[in-house]
């Protein structure tokens, strides 16, 4: 009872080509098998990168140094006691 006979696979097959048309139907094909090769290497891909070490953020990268000739200016830093006026 759990498995298609020949007669049930071509009672399908039969519906299918009434609901879709024979014209139809090489296209749907080949855009379920366009499908189905774009998941095959998402799917590879996302295992791939699975693979890879997730966290690259564990390693830090080393510091930047800022050439000898560039000038270190800072900005003034404002006082806070002037920002506030008195009611």
């Amino acid at each position: 009872m759990g498995t298609f006979s020949w007669t049930h696979l071509l009672i399908i097959a039969l519906l299918f080509v009434l609901l879709f048309g024979a014209k139809r139907l090489p296209d749907a094909a080949r855009g379920l098998g366009r499908s189905l090769r774009i998941f095959k290497s998402e799917v590879g891909q996302m295992q791939s990168e699975s693979a890879t070490p997730a966290n690259p953020a564990a390693t830090p990268a080393p510091p930047q140094q800022l050439p000898a000739s560039a000038p270190q200016t800072q900005a003034p830093i404002a006082d806070p006691q002037q920002s506030h006026k008195s009611l």
